[in-house]
């Protein structure tokens, strides 16, 4: 992961700076052995600029054990944000980064950014003629900044295989939930996703590249009875029967969750399912009837139906795919 010491970190951008270490840097070896390695990677010397307090608030200059000679030896490159000078004034990013993420690139490194790291994987050339998105208060400087790059501002994250951008703040756990998702398969995210007391994915409330990415819910009256409509998903569960058990009528849960979700309840429970289904495909040799009713799709042909419609391939490729990867 990419750290610019020497332009100086401002403290809101900890968060974005503390996501890719939360994610990656501990390691979860009871969830899958080998974790991930993860290396703060400097671009520079980090000496304090003299107008450090001017340009960062009250922030800080963070030194790292390694250089931005190692990121050429790395599987994945993380820019997590860019200084405000270099979205909003046009400062330049340092030359030496954006030679170094090209030199990633080129050696094979997948190349991920989280919110304004975008601009970053922009001037490098990496995006041009992509699909990308950064946080929604910069996405129009992005567009107009580097006219190649076909920038979304509607979706929390997009992945275009090797190369992955996403929205601000909480939609770079998003992504990087989705990178473990990848790597390491669905029921691996969710156990961790539960260690952080996040959802393992939230549904977007518009066409996005990924169908299964994240929105959380801060409606404490809903928190409780989406938790129990995860454990009963194998149940025929209706909008009036999670009403009730919320407490609300019909139409005041569909409006509260769509509020808290982006999405409809009906659509939030086919999410639910698809992500239990995936879970059951990776870690279990069930036949595809079972896991259709335990997932609460119904018959092997309605959850081949949504397997192909929303992931893309057959619960059988899924399985044989992620098989393939874990051997």
């Amino acid at each position: 992961m990419v750290v610019t010491e020497e332009i100086g970190l401002p403290s809101w951008d900890l968060y974005e700076l503390s996501i890719p270490c939360t994610v990656f840097g501990k390691a979860q070896s009871d969830l899958a052995d080998p974790w991930y390695e993860l290396m703060l990677c400097g671009t520079g010397e980090g000496e304090r600029p003299k107008d450090a307090d001017a340009a960062t608030g009250p922030g800080l200059v963070l030194r790292t054990g390694h250089g931005l000679d190692d990121l050429v030896r790395a599987d994945t490159v993380i820019v997590p944000s860019v200084p405000d000078a270099c979205v909003e004034e046009g400062k330049p990013l340092p030359e030496a980064l954006i030679l170094a993420l090209r030199r990633a690139y080129d050696a094979g490194a997948r190349m991920v950014s989280l919110c304004t790291g975008a601009f970053a994987l922009a001037e490098a050339g990496l995006l041009d003629g992509r699909p990308a998105t950064a946080h929604w208060q910069h996405t129009a400087q992005l567009a107009e900044r580097y006219p190649k790059v076909r920038v979304d501002d509607s979706v929390l994250y997009v992945d275009d295989g090797d190369v992955l951008t996403s929205a601000g703040l909480t939609a770079g756990l998003d992504l990087c939930l989705h990178l473990v998702r990848r790597d390491l398969g669905a029921h691996v995210a969710n156990q961790l996703a539960r260690r952080m007391v996040v959802p393992a994915h939230r549904p977007g409330g518009q066409a996005q590249f990924i169908d299964l990415s994240v929105p959380a819910t801060d409606d404490d009256a809903l928190a409780p009875v989406l938790d129990w409509a995860r454990s009963h998903l194998d149940r025929p569960l209706t909008v009036r029967d999670l009403a009730l058990r919320a407490a609300m009528s019909p139409r005041t849960f569909y409006r509260r969750l769509q509020a808290a979700t982006g999405t409809t309840p009906l659509q939030w429970l086919l999410t639910q399912r698809l992500g239990r289904a995936q879970s059951l495909l990776e870690s279990t040799d069930l036949p595809i009837e079972k896991i259709g009713e335990l997932s609460g799709l119904g018959t092997a042909n309605n959850l081949r139906h949504h397997f192909l419609r929303h992931i893309g391939v057959s619960p059988s490729e899924y399985r044989r795919a992620w098989r393939q990867t874990v051997c």
